[in-house]
């Protein structure tokens, strides 16, 4: 469907703070430009049985099997129709490509130390949270903005960490 929109993820100054914001059902959230590969539009899946709702299926991307998770279902918001604004962030974790699909990918942004608190602890027996801290974002005209840093590894699954996308031989 869309052109992938690839990105020098690296700079040499405070790759660590620069982080990829994106819309889910209203809020905002982030993930380390560090974990992104790229960002593709939407294209044709190939769904997978007996896999968790809130897996979509594969894509094939330039001969890589991309498993794709859509952020919305994983975080147990409802379920929506794709749009034109919906697309896939294709990001690396450990050995691996996955695909976070999302509603709007927002804008790359630096994000400073001193503006990103750690994340509440409901009880002490939570320990697999997605957050890694919430971020305060200047709104320049607009209020300030609240975006909520994610860990890319703990949004996938078990099983889905499990799996190890192929590359398609031809």
């Amino acid at each position: 469907m869309g052109q992938p929109v690839e990105w020098d993820t690296r700079r040499e100054d405070d790759t660590e703070r620069r982080y990829l914001t994106f819309w889910t059902d209203g809020q905002l959230f982030g993930v380390s430009i560090t974990d992104v590969v790229q960002i593709v539009g939407l294209q044709e899946m190939t769904e997978l049985p007996d896999y968790p709702d809130y897996v979509k299926g594969i894509i094939n991307l330039r001969g890589q099997m991309i498993l794709l998770i859509d952020v919305r279902l994983r975080f147990g918001k409802a379920e929506i129709p794709y749009n034109d604004r919906t697309c896939i962030i294709i990001i690396h974790v450990g050995h691996s490509n996955f695909g976070l699909i999302v509603d709007e990918v927002d804008e790359v942004t630096d994000i400073s130390p001193d503006k990103i608190a750690p994340p509440p602890k409901v009880n002490t027996e939570q320990m697999d949270t997605y957050l890694t801290g919430i971020a305060q974002l200047a709104g320049g005209s607009q209020k300030d903005r609240i975006a909520l840093l994610l860990h890319t590894a703990k949004i996938l699954g078990e099983t889905e960490l499990s799996v190890q996308p192929q590359t398609v031989r031809g």
